[in-house]
């Protein structure tokens, strides 16, 4: 593969193959001919993988080799014919090599292109730009012209080569077109730049920075792993105050998380989950870039580096010194999962807002606007997969012919902040990192266009959706309801399906427990206990929380606002569905009936 530089100087693109991912590394344009593909290290790389492919499997395609070793000689050959079939049909190929036994048996030859691009196109594929740092000369001045000059031509070549070598081989134009996307699926233009970190960050100035995202959804990935174990466990050392890395190798996502600035590094190895935090969290950009950010996240540093921590080390250090947080996360591959990058984000953000003084909440919080004029602000506070955004989703569902609107402020987490004696909310995240199973039927099916899937094949099958927008987030909510998502108890004849709590001592003990039936989200099981329902900095920081969450229940009350508890039943089994769907009903008539101010 060959790119074009601003001086037409033609050079060799980078490519690196880890495990399943092909990543493409360019800073300047993809040229435009089939021959340059064809000839290319890229290509042998991938025709000789995918004949290693077919030797494990011993497979009949490898026949067009005849009884020939498939040496570097021929596997050379072979891609010389596939560039001669890229301009002539296959009878005159012959002509040129008349020896060759891929073309004495067309069908054979055929099948074999055709297992060789969808073998291609099983990996997932990144494309980085490297952009230049001059003031107007940077590929970020104009992003659309980068990918479509590079990403789009990508998929536009590749998709071309392979038609035009099957229809010189089956001498018939296809009748049927289906336009996948052949090329990169995620392209990234990335610039290196100096940032305003401490002296003890300044190595990770070196590591490339996002600046633009080009997705092409559905993203559906498969990564190592499908649960997250363990705490974030605060240490006294800064994990990454020794650390070395490649800069060749990591990327930062600069991530808006609530009103805070992290930056999130990764390694190429977690180059698919990295690359998935688009659809979760929006990319920071502008003015922002130039201040000091409040966390740095490292994910899929060397385990070497984490030693000093013990085993499953997911650890991060209060730098107050430079005023800022630093989580890091090792490169095993036991840490491939999502909710391991997007945990430790929000661990990082929790813990800031806490010296903020904010109370952080785990939960999902929505502003409703009736038909007959009425508003509400709704958080439900839980631990994971206890059904807090399925309950908020079902409402949007049953409560169709009565909702005008409804807006996403969290989907998972977000802070409480006491303003002129209201508690007021604001979230975190701009996308949701969901449970298919617990969905609406249809409802990812309906988001699939935007969607990023991960292992829908497995148990704790994932999505990451958009869901709102950064304004909504840091608008700041009056809060109107605060419920409990209690997903162990069945509710039998008589029970409330929502009940309200009393007083500020009874709040503080049903919250602060944190009861919830596992789901398989992580590897607990059981019934647990979590201290607010909420592992992400709160414990490690309780008797700062104690406070925060005390003055923010006192004011809750104080201003009558309802409190209380939800049965979602979203841990009993059967009821995963049936139980969100009750609990949205009585929610949409307690906001019905609520005093407006």
């Amino acid at each position: 593969m060959y790119i074009e530089n601003k001086n037409k100087e033609r050079k060799p693109m980078n490519a690196t193959f880890i495990d399943r991912k092909w990543i493409l590394r360019s800073d300047g344009l993809i040229c435009k001919t089939a021959s340059d593909l064809l000839s290319s290290d890229l290509f042998i790389q991938v025709l000789v993988r995918f004949i290693e492919y077919l030797k494990k499997q011993n497979s009949v395609l490898l026949g067009i080799f005849g009884e020939k070793p498939t040496t570097d000689e021929t596997v050379r050959e072979l891609a010389q014919i596939f560039q001669l079939l890229c301009k002539i049909p296959i009878n005159q190929a012959k002509l040129i090599f008349p020896g060759s036994e891929a073309l004495k048996n067309p069908e054979n030859l055929n099948e074999f292109v055709e297992g060789l691009y969808n073998f291609w196109r099983r990996f997932d594929r990144f494309l980085v730009c490297h952009s230049e740092t001059q003031v107007g000369v940077g590929l970020e001045i104009r992003p659309y012209r980068v990918f479509n000059d590079t990403a789009e031509q990508l998929t536009h070549l590749i998709r071309s080569v392979y038609r035009d070598i099957q229809e010189n081989i089956t001498r018939r134009h296809c009748q049927v077109y289906r336009q996948v996307h052949a090329g990169a699926q995620v392209a990234l233009i990335a610039v290196k730049k100096d940032w305003p970190y401490p002296n003890e960050y300044t190595e990770l100035c070196s590591v490339p920075m996002i600046r633009q995202v080009l997705l092409n959804p559905p993203l559906i990935i498969d990564p190592p792993m499908n649960k997250r174990t363990g705490e974030f466990r605060k240490v006294d050392i800064n994990p990454i105050s020794k650390l070395s890395l490649d800069p060749n190798e990591w990327l930062c996502y600069p991530a808006r998380v609530g009103p805070l600035l992290i930056h999130i590094f990764f390694h190429q190895s977690f180059m698919e989950l990295g690359c998935s935090l688009a659809n979760l969290f929006e990319l920071a950009g502008g003015d922002e870039l130039t201040k000091k950010p409040d966390a740095i996240l490292v994910y899929g540093a060397s385990e070497d580096d984490l030693l000093q921590y013990g085993p499953l080390s997911t650890v991060f250090f209060d730098d107050e010194k430079n005023g800022m947080v630093v989580g890091a996360i090792p490169s095993g591959l036991e840490f491939g999962y999502f909710g391991y990058l997007k945990k430790m984000a929000l661990t990082l953000h929790n813990v800031v807002m806490m010296k903020k003084q904010r109370m952080p909440f785990h939960g999902a919080m929505v502003s409703i606007l009736l038909k007959s004029g009425r508003k509400a602000t709704v958080l439900i506070m839980g631990d994971t997969a206890t059904g807090k955004s399925e309950t908020l989703e079902a409402l949007r569902v049953v409560g169709s012919g009565d909702i005008r609107d409804m807006t996403i402020i969290a989907d998972d987490m977000g802070s409480l902040k006491i303003k002129r004696g209201e508690v007021v909310g604001y979230g975190t995240e701009i996308g949701a990192f969901v449970r298919l199973d617990d969905l609406q039927q249809g409802y990812a099916f309906a988001q699939i266009d935007r969607a990023i899937i991960m292992s829908p094949q497995k148990v704790n099958a994932r999505a990451v959706l958009p869901v709102t927008t950064l304004e909504n987030i840091l608008a700041g909510h009056k809060i109107d309801v605060v419920l409990y998502a209690n997903n162990y108890e069945l509710v039998e004849r008589g029970d409330p399906v929502i009940e309200r709590i009393l007083s500020v001592k009874e709040a503080l003990a049903i919250f602060g427990r944190g009861t919830a039936m596992a789901k398989g989200t992580t590897t607990a099981t059981g019934v647990t206990h979590t201290y607010f329902a909420n592992i992400f900095g709160p414990p490690q920081y309780r008797e700062l929380h104690d406070k925060l969450a005390e003055k923010c229940f006192q004011t809750l009350f104080k201003k009558k606002v309802f409190v209380g508890q939800i049965r979602t039943m979203l841990g009993i089994p059967g009821w995963e569905t049936k139980g969100p769907e009750a609990g949205a009903r009585v929610l949409l008539n307690l906001i019905c009936t609520l005093p407006q101010k």
